[in-house]
């Protein structure tokens, strides 16, 4: 299994990420692919390279987004299985082992996510979701909300979505499909993948027993306007590519209105929590 870890201005987590990477069972390549990070996060990541000779860095001189960083990093290994994770994800020793193990269970390809838990303790709602439906989000409010309950009495739960933050799936269907779509810079990406991967024929599912500590945004707090902007640009690609060919043309005015209100509230929003702009 090779792992791949998308950094940006990283520096506050990635020690750990790494530290827990290398320990943890089933691990035997781990690609680090930076996007243009100016603080600590390089120095961190080229002692890991210097210690382990499973750590590979790749650096990109510019920020060519998350897609692009993901594809880099699975296609500079060649390991059958590939495991996506955040550099504010804290895996434990087992937790990527028990995960390939409930892969073996299934008679189909599969793509699949953990339980996620913040530093408060929270369950993650965007470890399980269903796909978006924009034009019932014009009608309800409620549908917006793509978060679906876990079901305690499933190991490994089926839904149509997981979290971006940690993802396993083999080669065979990274390749299959064309890995993540580069279209995306940020957000979004990672239901595309899902959709795709289910197209395919894939089962998409989270391991309910599996829990994974998520500081959530650390990458993001230093550039609040430029990640709402992508998350919404992704929003409308995604429409784009799986709604927009089945709505009339006054719903997709109608869609486009919808996401882009929410920009400047959004920017708002982020500004109060991390104290400036992007």
């Amino acid at each position: 299994m090779v792992a791949v870890v998308v950094t940006h201005r990283s520096g506050s987590t990635i020690d750990a990420c790494l530290s827990r990477l290398r320990a943890a069972a089933g691990v035997a390549q781990i690609r680090v692919v930076d996007n243009a990070s100016d603080d600590a996060t390089l120095g961190i990541v080229q002692r890991h390279a210097s210690l382990d000779p499973r750590v590979r860095f790749i650096g990109n001189p510019d920020n060519p987004g998350f897609a692009v960083a993901c594809n880099q990093g699975a296609r500079d290994a060649d390991a059958a299985w590939i495991a996506f994770v955040n550099p504010d994800l804290l895996v434990d020793g087992d937790s990527l082992s028990r995960l390939r193990a409930h892969a073996r269970t299934l008679d189909a390809d599969c793509l699949l996510g953990t339980a996620l838990i913040g530093e408060d303790g929270a369950q993650d709602p965007a470890a399980r979701r269903r796909d978006p439906d924009f034009v019932a989000m014009l009608r309800n409010a409620g549908a917006r909300v793509l978060a679906v309950a876990q079901d305690p009495a499933q190991g490994l739960q089926r839904v149509e979505a997981v979290s971006g933050a940690l993802m396993l799936l083999p080669r065979t269907l990274f390749d299959r499909i064309d890995g993540f779509d580069t279209g995306y810079r940020l957000h979004a990406e990672d239901l595309d993948l899902c959709r795709r991967a289910r197209a395919a024929g894939a089962v998409v599912a989270v391991a309910n027993d599996i829990a994974v500590l998520h500081v959530r945004g650390v990458s993001s707090r230093s550039r609040p306007v430029f990640v709402e902007w992508h998350k919404h640009r992704g929003l409308w690609r995604y429409f784009g590519k799986f709604e927009a060919a089945s709505r009339t043309w006054p719903q997709r005015v109608a869609v486009w209105t919808m996401i882009w209100a929410r920009f400047p509230l959004a920017v708002l929003r982020r500004l109060a929590t991390t104290g400036g702009p992007g």
